[in-house]
């Protein structure tokens, strides 16, 4: 009777026993084994045969292509692992992550910047109104009254001169032009535009009419006695010098501040802005004050909270 024993031998046995450092990484190898071999002993054959036929099995298999479970590469000869699947989607999520924080603090940036400049603006609205009286009594370009209600709910641009001068105020009345399209075309705002005769003598209702259908037909010219005139310049920190007893015909010299008069829809005067303010610069300025309008009764609710220290 034939003795035989049974060995059952499963692969790799010495895998590891080739490298100098010998590293045992525990994996899980994917669905089946990759090999396994039940081999018999018959009447005593040699162990050495066995061992032989598992190394030239071994050097069979391409070891670096071993998949493990977790989805990853083993690299035997280097010992370094890589992830094939998530690698490009972590990198993306990174980026993505990256830039959304970017985006944030650049969005936060700027929103801080805008709310800075408008409460700048609004402190300068709030300490100009208690400069200026705003109180006025005169006769339009079309004989008709009119005064500081009459300005109510809009913003209103005013300017003070006269239709004799030679240089100056066309300028200015182009300049006035240019900021009343554009504020039209931009916004579709159309302020009040108001011309204020220094010189009541000379410039009637229907002298004003005709010199001021040279520029924007919004503007309208107001004129009015001597003391009307006089006190509305005072009022407004005009410098007059219209004398008093002349006669139209007479050859007069008259000299007046060259201002833009900013007023918010509450008639209250806000800015005044001068030739230093080039066309864009001064048109500007009054989109700043329109965007930054607080209505009275919203500036008067923030002035009874407990931040109202950031408002003055």
């Amino acid at each position: 009777m034939n003795k035989f024993s049974l060995r059952t031998v499963n692969y790799p046995l010495k895998l590891y026993s080739k490298f100098k450092d010998p590293v045992r990484p525990k994996f899980g190898l994917q669905g089946k084994a990759l090999f396994s071999s039940t081999r018999y002993r018959l009447d005593g054959s040699g162990d050495s045969n066995i061992e032989e036929s598992i190394l030239n099995d071994l050097k069979k298999v391409r070891l670096d292509q071993i998949r493990v479970n977790d989805g990853r590469s083993t690299d035997f000869r280097n010992l370094k692992t890589t992830d094939k699947k998530g690698g490009n989607g972590n990198k993306t999520r990174q980026w993505l992550g990256i830039g959304a924080f970017v985006t944030l603090c650049s969005g936060s940036y700027y929103y801080l910047l805008r709310k800075k400049s408008r409460l700048e603006v609004e402190k300068i609205a709030e300490s100009n109104r208690q400069l200026l009286d705003g109180q006025f009594q005169l006769t339009d370009f079309n004989g008709q009254k009119f005064t500081q209600d009459d300005l109510l709910g809009k913003f209103s641009i005013i300017y003070f001169g006269f239709t004799h001068c030679p240089d100056v105020c066309p300028t200015e009345l182009d300049r006035l032009t240019v900021w009343l399209k554009k504020l039209e075309k931009k916004r579709g705002i159309k302020p009040n535009a108001i011309f204020v005769t220094c010189d009541p003598i000379r410039d009637t209702p229907d002298v004003l009419k005709r010199y001021l259908k040279d520029f924007h037909p919004s503007i309208i010219g107001l004129t009015g006695t001597y003391d009307q005139i006089k006190d509305m310049c005072k009022n407004f920190k005009v410098f007059f010098s219209t004398p008093r007893n002349v006669s139209p015909q007479e050859d007069y010299i008259v000299d007046h501040s060259a201002f833009f008069y900013l007023l918010d829809p509450e008639g209250q005067f806000v800015e005044a802005l001068g030739t230093i303010y080039e066309d864009k610069d001064g048109l500007e300025r009054i989109e700043k004050h329109i965007d930054a309008y607080v209505p009275k009764a919203e500036r008067e609710r923030r002035m009874s909270k407990w931040y109202s220290f950031l408002y003055k």
